[in-house]
């Protein structure tokens, strides 16, 4: 593989950060004569969180690149997850960021995270025949491309790195493509996540670890199941809990947070430096990890033999929409192979059934090839009705959704109507 001139690691958090040194690390991307980072901030408030590519653990990773680059300032004012490139501007634009970024007229070779985000997206129409590497940090990468990704962009990408968070499971991003999936060691990641952990500083050992979920746009909705989690260590038996907010996360005082830990008697410890969640394992070696789907929950088990709780995945997973909504994988997977509050190992069983089930049903335009084996997973029926709505499997003519014969009642307005009567009916014999 020819070397490229510069090669451009595009990142939007600490955690992709240590995933692609890692894959440099193990010889999993190709030599490049001057390789860069491209910070790509994709926070709802990028100027709200705190910056951290300038925290002092980032120090030690920014060495590893000749130049450090800002997405956000190059696209200013535009929102990196709210901007791409119109058509008819590409040949100019890149003839800017060339410019812009001393990049001359030498080959470009991209690593990006899903290339079907926003940014992820612009910088590869920008490059045009750059090839690409695409690396995924997360659970989500087990999970489907998010639609159908533009042919000129997907057919450049030249392999899927990933962390092994479900050992012997391959991850199913890009596989439309024929892109292989390569597992980045695990000894070269937590070599790298390692070389953070100094910059870990009043971190008690041994209390519980309450990993942060990335924030949603309503302010303030991560703060109940944050709260859940932390009731859930102390129900562990843990009085000491450490909170490490998402890095995209706005506000790290959590107040209300505070609030609850004092009433339940715990001492809480609210992590003000924006490090990757795995620099603390190493510093410190929790006792326990409790999250929701996060990556950070699949690598403390995965990677660190860490014992995990995982907490809150139901309503999230109940209310989910559209089905096709990216979390969905995460969720899923979290349920079928990480332990609950009460601990215990779930039964995993036909994990390929299950992502390829999964797959089908959330983007049957993207992976129709993968309807038999949907229909072989659903039709034994191990599943959990959660993660397979009757009406999508209906919808898809799947095992597990109504009778085809039957189809039509659904959509029946007689049908509708005589279930309202019935259920006006049970109301008023109730009272």
């Amino acid at each position: 593989m020819r070397a490229a001139g510069t090669q451009i690691v595009c990142v939007s958090g600490p955690a992709d950060v240590l995933v692609a040194a890692a894959a440099a690390e193990a010889g999993l991307l190709p030599r490049a004569r001057r390789r860069v980072l491209l910070v790509c901030d994709d926070a709802p408030v990028p100027e709200a969180a705190p910056p951290w590519d300038e925290v002092p653990g980032f120090a030690r990773l920014r060495a590893r690149f000749d130049a450090v680059l800002s997405w956000n300032e190059a696209i200013r004012p535009f929102h990196p997850a709210a901007w791409t490139p119109r058509t008819e501007d590409v040949p100019l634009l890149e003839r800017h960021f060339r410019k812009l970024w001393g990049l001359g007229d030498g080959r470009v070779e991209l690593v990006l995270g899903a290339p079907d985000t926003a940014p992820a997206q612009s910088v590869a129409r920008v490059f045009t025949g750059a090839p690409l590497h695409v690396y995924t940090a997360g659970p989500a990468g087990y999970g489907p491309t998010r639609g159908k990704l533009d042919p000129l962009i997907g057919t450049r990408v030249r392999q899927v790195l990933h962390l092994d968070l479900v050992p012997g499971l391959t991850p199913l991003l890009l596989g439309e493509f024929g892109a292989p999936a390569r597992a980045i060691p695990a000894d070269a990641f937590r070599a790298v996540a390692k070389e953070v952990a100094p910059a870990v500083t009043g971190v008690p050992e041994g209390a519980a670890l309450v990993v942060g979920e990335r924030p949603s746009d309503r302010a303030g909705a991560e703060d109940a199941p944050h709260a859940e989690m932390v009731r859930a260590a102390a129900r562990r038996g843990h009085d000491r809990v450490v909170f490490a907010p998402h890095p995209a996360s706005p506000s790290r005082h959590a107040a209300g947070l505070r609030a609850e830990a004092g009433r339940l008697g715990v001492d809480l410890t609210v992590l003000e430096t924006p490090v990757p969640v795995e620099a603390l394992y190493e510093a410190s070696r929790p006792a326990l990890v409790v999250g929701c789907a996060s990556a950070a929950l699949f690598t403390a088990s995965a990677l660190y033999g860490l014992p995990v709780a995982r907490v809150g995945t139901e309503r999230p997973l109940g209310r989910l929409t559209p089905y096709h909504h990216p979390r969905r994988a995460a969720l899923v997977l979290a349920e079928a192979v990480l332990p609950g509050e009460a601990g215990g190992a779930p039964a995993a069983g036909d994990l390929d059934g299950l992502l390829s089930a999964l797959a089908f049903t959330m983007r049957p335009q993207v992976r129709p090839a993968l309807r038999a084996d949907a229909e072989r997973y659903l039709a034994a029926g191990a599943w959990d009705a959660r993660w397979f709505p009757r009406r999508r499997l209906t919808a898809l003519g799947l095992p597990g959704g109504v009778p085809r014969r039957l189809a039509f009642l659904p959509r029946s307005r007689a049908a509708r109507r005589v279930v309202r009567r019935v259920r006006a009916l049970r109301k008023a014999v109730g009272r």
